[in-house]
């Protein structure tokens, strides 16, 4: 499994500024995680990752029904 540093370190992108490879990078490690899953286990990842960032950001998030008008 590749590390971030993998990711930060491909060749497509060493002459890039460093905020630009880190973009690419996180951007890169996302696309192989996600790779040949259907859209509802895509869906999942997303969703358990932000739980986590969420979880140690000490953020509790506000859900909402979409199904209803929200004023």
């Amino acid at each position: 499994m590749k590390t971030f540093e993998d990711y930060l370190n491909d060749p497509r992108i060493t002459n890039e500024p460093m905020g630009l490879r880190i973009t690419h990078a996180m951007r890169f490690k996302v696309q192989d995680e996600t790779e040949g899953m259907t859209v509802a286990e895509r869906t999942a990842y997303y969703h358990e990752g932000a739980k986590s960032a969420f979880a140690r950001l000490g953020i509790t998030p506000k859900y909402i029904n979409p199904n209803r008008e929200n004023n």
